[in-house]
């Protein structure tokens, strides 16, 4: 067990350097991104509606392709699910990952073979940062648990489909499955309140040393542990915990309640993830804000949100983003999303690197 923590130090003074270097060259890789994905795509069907192998400059990418929402890709993505090649992205999407939308109901997301990898890529660098900034990698050597959706699998069409937590299940690296819990039957429990008491049952006598999950839900499990131990606090229950991953949600609403049941206060690395791409991550313990995802096959453009839906509105790219001013969303991807508006807004609080808050 000491060789796995020796090791992902020695991992982490690789990967992290490398991650920092890449943030001093965003603006140029940003361009090549943007490169590579026009020219990955320009013989699919959006390619060649759009002109892909005409376009050589941010430009002409502009004037060749909208920002488009959920509603206006539809068609496209239901082209994918008959089982059609070479739609958005090359070949066929791997999965459709399920995001609940406020307008369209039910989204399905492409997740291609080349965008799961970005997903797997970026939680682990948020990993990487946190060992790399503090020395402390034991916990690898001891349990983590991952609440999580159901890695059962149903289709829309003939693509396999679920939600990303679930689909992620199934491309956890081998290094870090004997640590996993819970068990895949677990997992597989439809209903949360049924799911959390068997997750609490599964962990009780474990030495639980990283839990990772959406607040409200570890919320719920550290209440059934405390149930079931009799013990007031986490703390007590699972002594070697030190690191709390989440996403999803905005921590704060939750953070005293959370220290509260743990006890104490606790190590904590926030993520970014969306079905659309793993956007960012935090990166230091010290500083305020998340590390944008620059290397992951997503090419970033920023709309002030009051410019959103206008057939003018100015897009942005990484370049001339201003720290403090609000902008939406809108991407790129090597899942085969062009211009897609995910409907989030953030605030650069940083260019040297670029960290954002979710706002």
């Amino acid at each position: 067990m000491i060789l796995k923590s020796t090791a992902i130090r020695l991992a982490a003074s690789v990967i992290v350097p490398r991650i920092y270097r890449e943030q001093k060259d965003g603006v140029q890789l940003q361009r090549e991104t943007f490169h590579n994905l026009v020219q990955e795509a320009d013989h699919t069907i959006f390619g060649r509606q759009h002109n892909f192998n005409s376009i050589a400059t941010y430009g002409d990418f502009v004037r060749a392709i909208p920002i488009r929402d959920y509603e206006e890709i539809k068609d496209y993505i239901e082209q994918i699910a008959e089982g059609k090649p070479d739609v958005l992205w090359k070949g066929k999407p791997l999965y459709f990952c399920k995001s609940s939308g406020t307008t369209s109901g039910t989204k399905y997301i492409p997740l291609t073979k080349e965008s799961i990898a970005e997903q797997i890529r970026a939680a682990r660098n948020s990993l990487m940062c946190y060992v790399h900034e503090t020395g402390k990698a034991d916990f690898f050597n001891h349990k983590m648990i991952f609440l999580q959706g159901s890695p059962e699998l149903d289709t829309h069409g003939v693509i396999p489909s679920g939600r990303l937590s679930g689909i992620v299940y199934h491309h956890v690296p081998a290094w870090l499955t004997k640590n996993r819990m819970p068990s895949y039957q677990t997992n597989c429990i439809d209903d949360w309140e049924d799911k959390v008491a068997s997750l609490a049952k599964e962990t009780l006598q474990e030495r639980m040393s990283l839990i990772s999950g959406i607040p409200p839900w570890v919320v719920m499990y550290f209440e059934r542990l405390q149930e079931l131990s009799g013990k007031e606090f986490i703390k007590d229950i699972f002594p070697d915990f030190n690191v709390f991953a989440y996403g999803g949600v905005n921590y704060e609403p939750y953070r005293s309640r959370l220290e509260q049941l743990i006890g104490k206060k606790i190590a904590s690395v926030e993520t970014y993830p969306a079905s659309e791409g793993f956007i960012a991550y935090q990166d230091s313990q010290k500083t305020n804000g998340l590390l944008l995802n620059l290397n992951a096959g997503i090419f970033y453009e920023f709309v002030k949100p009051d410019d959103l839906g206008k057939p003018d509105a100015q897009r942005i790219m990484l370049q001339d983003v201003e720290v403090g001013v609000n902008y939406a969303l809108v991407i790129s991807t090597n899942a085969g999303l062009w211009a897609y508006s995910i409907g989030d807004t953030v605030k650069f609080v940083s260019k040297k690197p670029y960290r954002i808050v979710v706002t």
